[in-house]
């Protein structure tokens, strides 16, 4: 596997992929080749959405110690920070409106080993939404192509799911630059957008494309959720009753972890989250949390202090009820405060 280094605003040295886990590569590997659907065209969004640069818009997830939201909070509860100073909360709201779901799928040889069956599981997070939340679904190997428009109509996302089949071959697994396409999509469109991954965390694109999404994701307000594909490819340590000396990991074992550390990476970058599941029970579970995650939110905005032109951190702190443990919290990182007026 070819490593290449790539150096944060943090200073923090990330690992980006070039090559496949050897352990997928050695086994057969095809990719989704499924002809689209009827009438299924690019992902279509609205107009381009027009953004005040005088507010600051952050939707917030609040959730408890069972991955539950938290509802019935109150805008005294809420401090939000902008580079580590606090803000002003000009508005604040609890809504509860219409989610826009891309399914972003990796159509490469983690499907095809684990026979589909965690992406047909996916029906889960279908029937957990509500009736007005949109769904699209679209496929990715070496670039991202719709097969499901945006549509509320879950039963045909959810034979869309059912339909996709499998031919002989392998090609690049773009990551980075699908989900940057991705990105560009939902632009267009209006509201509550959420991007949710099945990947296996493997990603061939260039170090440039790495770099370009996880900045693009820390200024977006799209949240990105990602669940992770490779748990039945692990082969779990057999119990032995004799302690053996630790052992160096294998290299499959470091390329497993290197590639969850991508996941872990793209999603905190926008305060989302990254799901390891192992079982099909685990798989429903992790689907029907997203399902109300996606949809339930509490929304405030603030005022940027300074007209910069640069990125500023974002951080909303949440006071818990007395004697309740810390909740934990999901919101958008960053944003790119308004350019000087000019004189």
């Amino acid at each position: 596997m070819e490593v290449l280094q790539a150096r944060s605003n943090g200073g923090v040295t990330k690992v980006v992929r070039r090559l496949t886990l050897a352990v997928i590569c050695s086994l057969p590997v095809i990719v989704v080749a499924q002809a689209p659907a009827p009438g299924a065209t690019p992902v279509q969004g609205g107009e381009p959405i027009r953004v005040s640069v005088d507010r600051v818009n952050a939707g917030v997830i609040v959730t408890d110690a069972q991955g539950q939201f938290v509802e019935g909070l109150r805008r005294e509860q809420f401090h939000v920070f902008d580079n580590g100073a606090e803000q002003p909360i000009t508005a604040f709201s609890a809504i509860e409106e219409p989610a826009q779901v891309l399914l972003l799928i990796e159509a490469g040889p983690a499907v095809y080993l684990l026979e589909s069956g965690h992406i047909r599981a996916a029906e889960s997070l279908l029937r957990g939404l509500s009736a007005g939340d949109r769904v699209a679904i679209v496929k990715y190997a070496e670039a991202p192509e719709a097969v499901l428009d945006f549509t509320a109509d879950k039963d045909a996302a959810a034979n869309a799911l059912g339909e996709l089949r499998f031919n002989l071959g392998f090609g690049s697994l773009n990551l980075s630059s699908s989900l940057s396409t991705a990105l560009d999509w939902l632009s267009r469109m209006q509201g509550k957008r959420t991007i949710v991954l099945l990947s296996s965390g493997i990603d061939t694109s260039s170090s440039a494309a790495w770099e370009n999404i996880l900045q693009r994701l820390r200024v977006s307000d799209v949240g990105l959720l990602a669940i992770s594909l490779t748990g039945g490819l692990r082969v779990a340590e057999s119990p032995s009753k004799k302690k053996t000396p630790p052992q160096k990991p294998s290299a499959t074992a470091q390329q497993f972890d290197q590639a969850d550390e991508t996941l872990r990476q793209l999603t905190g970058a926008t305060g989302g989250r990254a799901y390891f599941p192992k079982s099909a029970a685990d798989f429903n579970a992790v689907y029907a949390q997203i399902a109300q995650l996606v949809r339930h939110e509490y929304s405030l905005a603030f005022a940027p202090p300074d007209r910069d032109a640069s990125v500023h951190s974002i951080d909303v702190r949440v006071d818990s009820a007395p004697g309740a443990l810390a909740y934990r919290i999901d919101h958008r990182r960053a944003y790119v405060a308004p350019a000087p007026e000019q004189q």
